[in-house]
Order: C-alpha cells, then structure tokens, then sequence
C-alpha cells in the first residue's frame, strides 16, 4: 500500500475523533505508521473540528496533512466542510451528509462528491446515532481500501464497550452496504 491520506470533519461530539484514532491504531497493528492530527475550533461541543489521518508503510515525518495531499475527506456538518475541504486534492472523494453538507456546483467538478445519509443510517437503522463514527469508518474504508478490513473491525471493537460490539458491527455493515452502492451507482 502506498501512501494514504483520509480527512474526517464535522463538529465537536460526532465522533470524528473515534474513526480517525481507529484507522491510525489499525494501521499500527497491521505492521505499517499511523498518525492522527485532530485540530478543534474555539468551542470544542458544536464547533468545527477536523482529523487528518495518514496512513504509510514507511515512517511519517509531519503528522499535518498538507492542503491537496487528502485523497479522500468524509464531512458530517457544513461549516467544517467549508472550512477544510480546500485540503482535498483535486479529483479525490468527498463523501458528505446530503441532510447537513451541501456543495456547490463548483465543489461537484472539482471533486469527487459522494451523498450518503450517514447519521439517519445510524440513528434510523442501525438504532443509535452515536455509531455514526463506525459507519463513517466502513465508508471511508470501502472507498479508499486503506486496511485490511477484518484488523480494522478488531480495532474498532477493542475501541468500544463489549455491550454495543452488535451494535457497531451492524454499522460497520450498513456504511459498507451503501459506499459500494454508490460506488456501483457512480460507475453504471
């Protein structure tokens, strides 16, 4: 695997900080560098925050990603995706919360964008909005083939109480169910 560089942004309790801390342990654990940077606004509850996450076989000298380094950024709140999508390389993926996020028409030639409903996914069928984290971390994952899947599932279950491991692999089933959906609907 080469170099890999994942951007998580939305505002402070929605678990961004989790998926990013998951993918860097993970990628420890597979025998490769993982490094996660999560930067915070003023107000840390509902204000902006952003976590880079690279991912390498080789050593990682500076744990900041560099403006269009991202490959691929997954955004749950508006203003965070306005504030730190200019990150994203042009042509990479953006996947973004339709019911929250709302690029422009410019965002949409520059990029990759991708809608996928995360939080109703989480709160309306999986059962418990705060596993949004795990289905953003099986989209992110389904789309950028970062990790083995199985050492990131044993990560993120070492990661959560034994009482809601169900629950979360149920997400991590639902995010990957539709990223490959919208992968197979981007490519017909």
């Amino acid at each position: 695997m080469s170099r890999i560089v994942m951007r998580f942004t939305g505002v402070g309790g929605q678990g961004v900080l989790l998926a990013g801390e998951i993918f860097a342990a993970a990628k420890i654990k597979a025998g490769g560098y993982g490094v996660k940077t999560a930067t915070y606004t003023s107000q840390v509850r509902g204000g902006p925050t952003v976590v880079d996450i690279q991912l390498d076989d080789k050593e990682i000298f500076y744990p900041y990603a560099i403006d269009g380094e991202v490959d691929f950024m997954l955004s749950v709140a508006e203003a965070s995706y306005k504030l730190f999508k200019n990150g994203v390389r042009e042509g990479g993926t953006i996947v973004v919360e339709p019911n929250l996020v709302h690029p422009t028409e410019e965002d949409r030639k520059k990029w990759n964008i991708v809608e996928i409903p995360i939080i109703t996914i989480a709160k309306e069928e999986v059962g418990n909005v705060i596993t949004q984290s795990v289905v953003a971390l099986a989209i992110a994952n389904t789309f950028t083939n970062a990790l083995d899947e199985q050492i990131l599932i044993d990560t993120m279950l070492s990661k959560v109480p034994k009482k809601v491991h169900e629950l979360n692999l149920k997400a991590y089933e639902l995010g990957k169910k539709y990223a490959l959906e919208a992968m197979e609907k981007a490519s017909a």
